[in-house]
């Protein structure tokens, strides 16, 4: 009898584990609210601070369902898919943050604001029209966009790695982006989906 209560659970686990399918998709929802909050911060200061997110209920308290504890121990993942999360917030970006929030309330702001810099549509800056700038100061322009696009891309890649999706890496800037030119002050030029320049 217990062979055969043994053999028809193990059928039932088995059954069960091959009808469960965990997608890892993009949460492009929580990207797009993340991004826009990083970005806020970093343009304009006017970001909400950072959501703490709620407290678990203490372990006593919660009684979980048999059904749910049979998943629990075979795909212990199974519920953290149902609501997608983006982790954005640690050391290095808050300190990639800090070194954009410095460039943006000082040369590059005046880049932008000049209009020889503009926001391109793969998430970086770019040099738009160097005929706005003296000659004199085109190597610091040159060397402010530089140090700006390492710091973009090393943040695009750290979003990814921390959330343990390098794969993710062209959808968060993507989705970046699009937040720096929605968060792009009057007078600022950003390239269209084409490739053409725009003023916001």
């Amino acid at each position: 009898m217990r062979k055969l209560v043994y053999l028809i659970l193990t059928t039932l686990a088995v059954a069960l584990v091959g009808c469960v399918t965990i997608n890892v998709y993009f949460p492009e929802a929580a990207a797009q609210k993340a991004a826009d909050q990083f970005i806020g911060n970093v343009l304009d200061d006017t970001a909400p601070p950072a959501e703490t997110p709620p407290k678990e209920p203490p372990a006593s308290d919660v009684h979980p369902q048999p059904s749910a504890m049979l998943l629990d121990l075979l795909i212990p993942a199974a519920y953290a898919a149902d609501v997608p999360n983006l982790r954005i917030q640690n050391a290095t970006t808050e300190a990639i943050r800090g070194r954009m929030r410095s460039r943006v309330s000082g040369p590059l702001g005046a880049l932008l604001d000049s209009g020889a810099v503009g926001f391109s549509n793969n998430g970086l800056v770019v040099v738009r029209d160097a005929a706005k700038l003296p000659l004199s100061q085109r190597a610091q322009a040159n060397a402010t966009v530089a140090d700006e696009n390492r710091d973009r891309t090393e943040l695009y890649r750290e979003i990814a790695q921390a959330n343990n999706h390098p794969e993710w890496e062209p959808q968060i800037r993507a989705t970046f982006a699009k937040g720096w030119v929605r968060h792009a002050h009057a007078g600022w030029y950003y390239q269209d989906a084409s490739g053409a320049w725009q003023k916001k």
